[in-house]
């Protein structure tokens, strides 16, 4: 673990951990991205998204672009979630409006048996050596989040090749042949854990893992092929654990949090909640109030904001920021501890960086003590 500057806002790490803050802390999914029209410079100036993720110093100022505009809390590395099969030797592209791609697809047990674990500081050292850069230049003013995509919904895109409507492959793949589609899920989870100790190691504060095709699956699959791998990297991640002055610092042996997200997924908060992750994301499908009475303090809560609030009038934005908040603390007995605000899920690139202002400073104003 790095060990650099102590922390200046360390709002995000003490509600991971439920401890009273001053305000609630706020960080956006896609916070670095095609909204603002410096990231849409950087990008034509690197030439492909690719090529911005895998140059650390470019990744650095991507994921600083916000900070420089907005009272954020966190910064959030600027990577993919599909780092990971890429390194395993599949051929991520991305198409222009159709996201991305692989080369190689995994269908049967010879294609599955073909895949390791990669090496973290060869294969995947770009994604290191970013984080190292990050830390170094944020200076201590906000903790750093790394992430990772979770073993299944990595699974969806080696199996079905991209994107897809109905996942109908992978899908197929559960139901005619289980056990391959469980050696890759446990290959992912393998890698997933590695990846993220190394993100940890290069000086990552707090770790959120993307179940993003979680909702995608019935229950009697989704507790077959997502869940037991989300309880195993919360299981099996070491986190650290830390004394008092480091973990309130975020320096080395620092205990650093994890957050389990997934999209569609709010039937399953109990059992999110007692994976032993420190917090739980939320999209917008449920009320954060019923979500804090279900998982009865036993997690942190991350969330929930419905990304299209951003297309509203800034009046419009600031009530809807208000009732997230008000759902959160009237669901956990009248207090604001244990909760960051965040969008449901990812922005879109046509959305107004001025309302994203609107949305940051009302979290803050109205949820200040």
């Amino acid at each position: 673990m790095t060990t650099m500057t102590p922390l200046k806002n360390d709002r995000f790490l003490r509600a991971l951990r439920r401890e009273p803050v001053d305000a609630t802390p706020v960080w956006l999914m896609r916070q670095a991205g095609r909204y603002l029209p410096e990231y849409r410079a950087t990008r034509k100036q690197a030439g492909s998204f690719l090529g911005m993720a895998k140059n650390p110093d470019v990744a650095c100022e991507v994921t600083l672009q916000p900070l420089r505009r907005f009272e954020l809390d966190a910064a959030i590395l600027f990577s993919d979630i599909l780092t990971i099969p890429d390194a395993m030797g599949l051929g991520l592209y991305f198409v222009e409006g159709e996201g991305p791609k692989f080369e190689r697809t995994v269908r049967t047990a010879a294609d599955a048996d073909k895949l390791g674990v990669p090496d973290m500081e060869t294969e995947l050292r770009y994604v290191m050596d970013a984080v190292r850069v990050i830390r170094r230049e944020l200076d201590g003013n906000v903790p750093l989040i790394g992430f990772s995509g979770s073993p299944w919904t990595l699974a969806c895109y080696m199996v079905q090749g991209g994107g897809s409507k109905d996942f109908a492959l992978i899908k197929a793949m559960a139901l005619n042949d289980p056990a391959t589609l469980h050696k890759l899920l446990s290959v992912n989870t393998d890698a997933v854990i590695a990846y993220l100790a190394a993100q940890r190691a290069a000086g990552a504060q707090a770790l959120q893992v993307f179940d993003t095709w979680g909702g995608v699956l019935s229950p009697a699959m989704y507790r077959e092929f997502s869940l037991p791998y989300l309880q195993r990297i919360a299981r099996e991640l070491d986190r650290g654990e830390g004394n008092e002055r480091t973990r309130r610092d975020g320096e080395a042996g620092a205990h650093t949090p994890l957050i389990l997200f997934g999209k569609g997924t709010a039937a399953y908060l109990e059992d999110l909640a007692d994976t032993g992750a420190d917090g739980v994301g939320v999209d917008w499908l449920i009320e954060l109030g019923e979500a804090a009475q279900r998982t009865q303090g036993k997690v942190a809560l991350q969330g929930n904001l419905d990304p299209a609030t951003l297309y509203g009038s800034p009046d419009a934005i600031r009530r809807e920021v208000r009732r997230a908040l008000d759902s959160y603390r009237d669901g956990n007995g009248g207090s604001r501890d244990g909760h960051v605000f965040n969008l449901g899920h990812g922005m879109s690139p046509d959305m107004d960086p001025d309302h994203v202002a609107v949305l940051v400073d009302e979290v803050h104003a109205y949820s200040a003590r």
